[in-house]
């Protein structure tokens, strides 16, 4: 019985080198897209507000002007 240790495949090992270091990227890339999407979702919804108030302000001055309250 030989007591030296199996001999590893570099191709096998650098293969799978890549694939974890892919698999971190994604998960990495993936909490960075998640972060983003609430942050765009709530700058939209600010936009969204902020324009509603806009249009609200502008038609009740012109309903003002309209029928003279």
């Amino acid at each position: 019985m030989p007591s030296e240790a199996p001999p590893l495949d570099p191709i096998a090992v650098e293969r799978a080198y890549r694939f974890y270091r892919a698999r971190r990227r994604a998960r990495t890339e993936r909490h960075r897209r998640v972060r983003h999407a609430g942050l765009r979702f709530w700058v939209v919804l600010v936009i969204m507000l902020a324009v509603v108030v806009l249009f609200v302000a502008v038609l009740s001055r012109q309903i003002e002007q309209l029928f003279g309250l």
